[in-house]
């Protein structure tokens, strides 16, 4: 079985107009609370979406943020156990780092960021 998608994200200049969009669209509710990594997004900016399950159990947890000096983008993370690791991997196939590893502030949860050799960027999350 391969790795599991763990998590999604939306960012962009104006987060509270991206985070109102969503909440219209689809109901979405969000804590703002938690730690971010500053190369996310702005503190306080960044508002995570509890898993929205459905009957069965499905969904991932997401969240939506950035700030003026983000460039926006829409990613999702995939679980592994090592993120140096997977980002190396995924540059000695033909990828590109963008990011990484990072790890969240005040947890131990770890990210990175890499393009795949069509530029689309993709993203891997573990824990230390």
């Amino acid at each position: 079985m391969g790795r599991p998608v763990v998590h999604f994200e939306i960012t962009g200049r104006d987060p509270a107009a991206l985070q109102d969009y969503y909440r219209q669209l689809f109901g979405w509710e969000y804590d703002t609370t938690g730690p971010v990594s500053a190369a996310i997004s702005e503190h306080g900016s960044y508002g995570f979406v509890e898993r929205m399950t459905t009957e069965d159990g499905t969904g991932i947890p997401g969240g939506v943020g950035g700030g003026p000096s983000y460039p926006g983008h829409v990613i999702f993370y995939v679980g592994v156990p090592d993120v140096e690791e997977a980002l190396a991997q995924a540059e000695r196939l033909g990828g590109t780092r963008v990011l990484g590893p990072v790890r969240s502030p005040g947890t131990a949860l770890v990210i990175g960021h890499f393009t795949d050799p069509d530029g689309h960027l993709i993203g891997v999350a573990g824990v230390v």
